[in-house]
């Protein structure tokens, strides 16, 4: 399936026209592009998507290898922030940082759109919130939306421009549901370990239930050591055979997130690698089609 981004010239030159011919003239200068800050480019690729030319976007993460719950802010970040007229964040806990930078820049007038708070989630009854939202597709459609909304707010002549921008990426997206809704109709029910809970909204949108024990993943995530008796029940969901594949996030791995990819490996059970920002190279739509097109074939053997 063709991603947004092969169509994305095509809606930067209409917006240069537009803008030229409404100038009318010799002498004419077209406006200044709109300072956009997103906490990752996840949200940066989402945004260009929207935007077209008419924006000017820094992802504040954009290394695949940069760990986001360990970032620190730098004197360059909150410069870019202090001028921004938009500003993407997920929201949730997962990025504090853009909060706290914004409120020691002194920027009020930058309109923060928060991913977490778009997607009208909630905790569970255990007060838990799974704060990944960019792997939930409807999230995504609508945050193109907001964003469409809040672009139009900064540039009302080219507002009608976002919107369609934004339908273009949510046509898309719907043929990503799609595919979900089929692995779930063949699928659901079959038992997947995770690392992190980094992917569930995929996976489950796909059907499949997660066999992690909740002590494992959620040390990951905090960064603690795995209690030894939670670490062999994880190990005993491949050795046993009790899931038939894992979902592995590459970018935050350490000892123990190793030893269970090696169990899952011995034990002949598909390892699927995701990350929580984009590869090189990737914008958001070719980057879920890895992904779900990964976690597909890995059902199948």
């Amino acid at each position: 399936m063709r991603g947004v981004s092969a169509r994305t010239p095509g809606v930067v030159l209409g917006l240069s026209l537009a803008l030229v011919c409404a100038g009318g003239g010799p002498g004419y200068a077209a406006p200044s592009p709109i300072p956009v800050v997103a906490s990752t480019n996840v949200y940066g690729d989402l945004v260009r998507q929207v935007g077209g030319g008419r924006v000017a976007v820094v992802s504040i993460i954009r290394d695949p290898a940069q760990d986001p719950h360990s970032y620190e802010a730098s004197t360059r970040t909150q410069l870019q922030l202090s001028r921004a007229q938009v500003v993407v964040e997920n929201g949730g806990g997962y990025d504090e940082f853009v909060g706290r930078m914004l409120r020691s820049s002194d920027n009020s007038s930058a309109e923060v759109i928060d991913a977490v708070k778009v997607s009208g989630m909630e905790p569970n009854v255990a007060g838990e919130f799974n704060e990944h939202v960019w792997y939930d597709l409807p999230t995504m459609g609508r945050l193109a939306d907001r964003i469409a909304q809040a672009l139009g707010r900064v540039s009302p002549a080219d507002a009608d421009a976002f919107r369609k921008n934004a339908q273009v990426f949510k046509d898309e997206l719907a043929g990503l549901e799609a595919r979900t809704d089929r692995i779930e109709a063949r699928r659901a029910g079959t038992s997947v370990a995770v690392t992190e809970p980094v992917p569930l909204y995929l996976t489950e949108a796909c059907g499949l239930v997660n066999k992690t024990p909740a002590a494992f993943s959620e040390a990951v995530e905090e960064g603690d050591e795995v209690p030894p008796r939670v670490l062999r029940e994880t190990l005993d969901l491949f050795t046993g055979r009790h899931v038939q594949a894992l979902v592995y996030n590459e970018q935050t791995s350490g000892p123990q997130t190793e030893k269970v990819r090696k169990a899952a490996e011995e034990n002949r059970i598909p390892v699927v690698p995701v990350t929580e920002t984009l590869p090189q190279g990737k914008d958001y739509l070719g980057w879920m089609t890895d992904n779900i097109t990964a976690l597909d074939r890995a059902l199948e053997r």
